[in-house]
């Protein structure tokens, strides 16, 4: 199923008696298997509204994200939370779609500084399991009175709704960039460094640790700006450190924020989120590569296929979420983290008002 509009996206929703798979541009192969129709959102696209003046947009959800960037690009601005392209990481094809970035709360390095998807979302058009249009927010940010359904719709992976439009807030393109990186350092000292870079005045827009254990810290603005914090920093910071200039930084932290040095290699990739000061004792548990973002605060771990990484890592304050693995292993472990009772109960509420027969994508989130 394909609808052209949001009419007939609700017609269809109506009329079904079966299962969806609600699918936007089919990058992100995440979650339990869905055993339903196909229905894509490619239909829906195309930018409604851009006021460069305001930095706001508004976009169909089925708009390929590198139309939508590029739209942004010829103005000088951008997304500010730099979604992550899952493609190589799970050996996907498709085109990314601004719907699925949404619907994933794809999020970025810059997160540490630019927040997350769902803080730049101001608006969204959505209809739910009984093919009712609903939509909440606006052009502009302001006051949330009764539910934040913007906020409720970013990381719903289309279970709670299939999205039509999306507003966004804006923010304008950098001139340059430029990205400190160490040499290789023991998980403590990386961490300890990140947060100390993160604590001073100079907007530090990423905080990661390489497949080799070296810190990367990045700096955007304007070229001047960049050379001068960039300096300060160093010399805050103190020991040895390689600067790498906009090129090189732009393809370092295209691989952070994709996790490319997983791509292609065997075993289970699973996205563990804590708070930094608790990476380090982690790490020590598990002897697999890891990667290291959020200045400590995500954790990105390549296992042997078929392990149960929260067993291995047994009670920690944070949650893992299995990214990418075989459909059998989805099928018979969680690849959402399970929730609190009381969340569970919440969760569980909000699916039942927003898709009471159970269509939208069933079993995708457990």
């Amino acid at each position: 199923m394909r609808p052209e509009s949001e009419q007939d996206l609700s017609e269809m929703v109506r009329a079904t008696v079966a299962p969806l798979r609600i699918m936007g541009g089919g990058t992100r192969d995440m979650g339990g298997p869905v055993a339903g129709a196909v229905l894509s959102t490619a239909g829906l696209s195309g930018i409604t509204l851009y006021d460069p003046g305001a930095l706001t947009l508004v976009v169909r959800a089925g708009t390929p994200l590198a139309e939508t960037q590029a739209a942004l690009a010829s103005e000088g601005q951008r997304l500010a939370f730099e979604p992550m392209d899952m493609r190589a990481l799970l050996g996907t094809q498709g085109v990314p779609s601004v719907g699925g970035m949404v619907a994933a709360n794809a999020s970025g390095p810059r997160r540490v500084q630019a927040g997350a998807c769902r803080d730049s979302l101001i608006g969204v058009r959505f209809v739910d399991g009984t093919g009712a249009i609903i939509k909440n927010g606006g052009r502009v940010m302001k006051n949330v009175t009764g539910y934040d359904l913007v906020k409720l719709m970013a990381g719903s992976w289309g279970t709670l709704g299939v999205m039509t439009e999306c507003a966004f807030k804006l923010l304008p393109a950098p001139e340059t960039e430029a990205t400190l990186r160490s040499a290789p350092l023991s998980v403590p000292d990386a961490v300890r460094v990140m947060s100390a870079a993160l604590g001073t005045p100079y907007e530090v827009s990423g905080a990661a640790v390489d497949s080799e254990g070296c810190v990367c810290l990045r700096i955007e603005g304007f070229a001047r700006q960049v050379a001068y914090r960039t300096a300060q920093l160093q010399a805050a910071l103190g020991g040895d450190w390689q600067v790498l200039e906009a090129p090189e930084s732009v393809a370092l932290w295209r691989n952070i924020r994709d996790v490319t040095e997983f791509a292609g290699l065997a075993g289970d990739v699973w996205r563990v989120s804590v708070a930094p000061s608790a990476a380090p004792d982690l790490v020590a548990r598990m002897s697999c590569p890891v990667i290291l973002d959020w200045g400590g605060g995500l954790l990105w771990f390549l296992t042997p296929e078929g392990v149960d990484l929260r067993a291995r890592l047994g009670a920690f304050a944070g949650h893992a979420t299995l990214v990418r693995a075989s459909h059998v292993t989805r099928a018979r472990m969680a690849v959402f983290p399970p929730q609190p009772a009381a969340l569970e109960k919440i969760a569980q509420g909000l699916r039942m008002k927003f898709d009471p027969r159970g269509v939208l994508n069933p079993a995708m989130m457990g």
